[in-house]
């Protein structure tokens, strides 16, 4: 994804929207965030090299961080009105995206949650057939709604996940998300056993 370089706060939009969590908003913006990948921070200290993110953090609630390509979900504990959670991080986002690197790779030695590049060949085929039907018909939706599914482990028929951005805490991802990746990953993969957990 390229996007020209930020020169000026005038030069970044931003568009907020809600998502199905009503503890979590999306943006969008006209500027990558993430180039490759995606990221997800729940703390500062996980996002040390980067200004942008710690700078979120410091906003009264703030308890996740989101990036994917040029989307920013906020995962909040709602001491801030949504409307004034909305101007802040816009207000953000266009002072600090001028210092972004979004090329960053991510030192999962923090906790910073994701990869930079999806080499999934050392998965067992398992796990890589389970990673593609997830890919094509779950993550697009998710990732819609400024959230993510992470495959954490694939043991005796119990497919551990982790929910990211505004998928983690939504009462949607609990229930109808949930069933609905078990059914597909049943029927697709034609093993009726198969049970997801979220983590």
């Amino acid at each position: 994804m390229t996007h020209p370089a930020v020169s000026s706060p005038e030069d970044v939009q931003v568009r907020a929207q809600m998502t199905p969590n009503p503890f979590a908003l999306k943006f969008v913006v006209n500027h990558a965030l993430k180039s490759e990948g995606k990221a997800t921070f729940n703390s500062p200290v996980e996002a040390e090299s980067l200004p942008l993110v710690q700078t979120l953090f410091s906003l009264l609630g703030v308890k996740q961080v989101h990036l994917f390509q040029n989307t920013l979900t906020v995962t909040h504990t709602g001491q801030m009105d949504d409307e004034e959670l909305k101007d802040q991080v816009t207000s953000i986002l266009r002072t600090r995206l001028a210092i972004h690197t979004p090329d960053f790779e991510l030192a999962n030695t923090n906790g910073g949650h994701g990869k930079s590049v999806r080499d999934r060949s050392h998965l067992s085929a398992e796990v890589q057939q389970i990673e593609e039907i997830l890919d094509r018909t779950i993550r697009p939706g998710l990732q819609s709604d400024g959230g993510d599914v992470e495959v954490l482990e694939f043991k005796d028929n119990i497919l551990k996940i982790l929910y990211q951005g505004a998928c983690g805490g939504c009462p949607s991802s609990m229930m109808g998300t949930l069933d609905a990746i078990q059914s597909i990953l049943q029927n697709e993969t034609g093993n009726p056993d198969i049970r997801v957990v979220p983590v």
